[in-house]
């Protein structure tokens, strides 16, 4: 596992140091942090279109980073990939996520999404990325609930359709030799392991079909957040460091009642002040070789920003496991050989 590292979008602002790239990395490189996470929607930080097209404005990227000790982690589309699928209720939401020439504008506006991450692809391509961050959008989220009684085959139409969408897209990252990791979230057709199923099916179990893991979404939904990397972690490419509480009483619980962030009982919380076992986390991780890296994403419904970044290196590094490569009871070991073996369990020669 590499680390400590940090997700920029909830940083990026108007006011220096956080309207630029390099405000950003020093910033970032002041709080301990080997590495950054980092959005691709505003070019003044990142332009995505320069990535894609020139390996100099990647090297020129790296090159900035590297007078501050950092590296890429991983790109991130989330925001575009919210838009390769919508559901038509979300539109006049989800237009903000787009340029203003799209808005108002499914058809255009899908469109220009995939276009941005087949850009991502080349981009990470010519970072050196193995791994890409990114949302799946939904199509069938408004029918979670099934009141009134879902009709027989809408979810499996919602998810050929998901496949259709993102297939092409995957077929870009396999080209790109790229990872593509979509953050399982509420919100997104992708926000369980049933729901990952489905859409691994939809794709032909693609094999850069891979997942972003994030405890604190599972913690919110009362999903066993260790048994899911029991079960996947064979596709589980990148690690968001974001903890969560979950505390339902008599008048409210996993819904939240249309509360704000602070009053639900679901509710993010700063790594360390929730009631996500990290400990745990990390060592099925090193259990299963995770070579990712961990990544703080400050969403915190209490602490201010500046200090849940400044205790994410710090709480990231007190976590990191080192994988031995010897187990601690070699020093008592004895020789052993077929005729020994089978003397020990008293068979003959």
């Amino acid at each position: 596992m590499k680390g400590p590292a940090i997700f920029l979008a909830q940083f990026v602002d108007d006011s220096p140091p956080f309207n630029t790239l390099d405000g950003l990395a020093g910033w970032a490189a002041g709080h301990g942090y080997a590495g950054v996470q980092m959005p691709t929607k505003d070019a003044a930080i990142f332009d995505l279109e320069k990535a894609a097209e020139s390996q100099a404005y990647c090297d020129d990227i790296r090159a900035r980073l590297d007078k501050h000790g950092l590296v890429v982690t991983e790109l991130s589309t989330h925001l575009q990939g919210q838009l390769v699928a919508v559901h038509p209720a979300y539109d006049l939401m989800f237009d903000a996520f787009a340029p203003p020439e799209v808005r108002g504008k499914p058809e255009a506006r899908q469109a220009w999404a995939v276009e941005q991450l087949k850009l991502a692809a080349k981009a990470s391509r010519h970072l050196g990325l193995d791994a890409h961050a990114t949302f799946s959008g939904a199509l069938a989220w408004p029918y979670m609930y099934p009141w009134p009684q879902r009709p027989n085959g809408l979810v499996e139409e919602a998810f050929a359709e998901l496949g259709r969408r993102w297939k092409p897209i995957l077929d870009a990252f396999e080209e790109a030799g790229v990872d593509l990791a979509y953050e399982i979230h509420p919100g997104e057709d992708l926000h369980d392991g049933i729901t990952f199923e489905r859409f691994l099916e939809a794709v032909g179990n693609h094999p850069r079909a891979s997942i972003l893991y994030d405890p604190s979404h599972f913690v919110l939904q009362a999903l066993d957040y260790l048994a899911f990397i029991d079960i996947y972690h064979a596709r589980i490419r990148a690690f968001h460091v974001k903890d969560a509480e979950f505390n339902p009483t008599g008048r409210s619980g996993v819904y939240g009642g249309y509360q704000g962030w602070v009053e639900r009982p679901g509710r993010f919380r700063s790594p360390g002040d929730g009631q996500v076992d990290f400990a745990a986390i990390f060592s099925k991780l090193a259990q299963y070789n995770y070579e990712g890296w961990a990544v703080v994403e400050w969403e915190c419904a209490l602490k201010d920003p500046e200090q849940g970044a400044s205790e994410g290196a710090p709480f990231i590094l007190s976590h990191m496991i080192k994988r031995s490569e010897r187990m601690f009871d070699d020093f008592a070991a004895s020789q052993s050989d077929k005729a020994t073996n089978r003397k020990l369990l008293g068979l003959k020669p």
